[in-house]
């Protein structure tokens, strides 16, 4: 596969000349930035900013996964999910969040951990990065959930939650891509 270049990216690169600040809230950060396109002509980049987060596939010893059925409000609709959630401001160590977000959401705990790489879910606006995580040698203990979180968690046999993605029942970019590549990694 053909690489990318330094020489590519200085030919695609837009460079940033002002930013203009909109909004700041507890999870996003809405700039919008003035730029100057490869070819010299301005344009402008509205971006929702966002400090990442993490997602992980939970996979039990009989080839089940540990899901999530979750409210999701900008589409009024409970979709299923892997377990996921953001980093907090300043956060650095994806890993400890994985496990934080595996044990919180489900109350499971892990012996192993797989980083399986990251996902832009809509790089044109936003600077969400999900680092991406296979989690076995599953241990059952109680949820922590937060005071504003209501989760509905199941274990679905790994095929039929490859069927649900294959289906178009799991709409969640993270999960598909997660599990699709857990799939490959495990070979299941």
């Amino acid at each position: 596969m053909p690489e990318i270049t330094k020489e590519l990216y200085e030919k695609l690169a837009e460079k940033k000349v002002s930013r203009e600040e909109i909004f700041e809230g507890h999870i996003v950060h809405l700039v919008k930035d003035t730029i100057e396109l490869p070819n010299g002509a301005p344009a402008t980049r509205e971006v929702c900013l966002h400090n990442g987060a993490v997602c992980v596939v939970p996979v039990t010893d009989k080839a089940e996964i540990i899901m999530e059925r979750q409210f999701r409000y900008p589409f009024d609709e409970v979709i299923w999910e892997i377990p996921a959630g953001k980093l907090d401001k300043g956060e650095t160590d994806e890993l400890l969040a994985a496990a934080r977000e595996l044990r919180e959401e489900t109350g499971y705990t892990a012996d192993n951990y797989t980083f399986i790489g990251y996902i832009y879910p809509s790089p044109a606006i936003l600077s969400e990065k999900i680092a991406m995580y296979v989690a076995t040698g599953l241990h059952k203990g109680e949820q922590e959930l937060d005071a504003d979180e209501f989760l509905d968690v199941v274990k679905v046999p790994f095929d039929e939650v490859v069927k649900m993605i294959m289906e178009n029942k799991i709409p969640d970019a993270k999960t598909q891509t997660a599990v699709l590549k857990a799939k490959l990694l495990l070979g299941y």
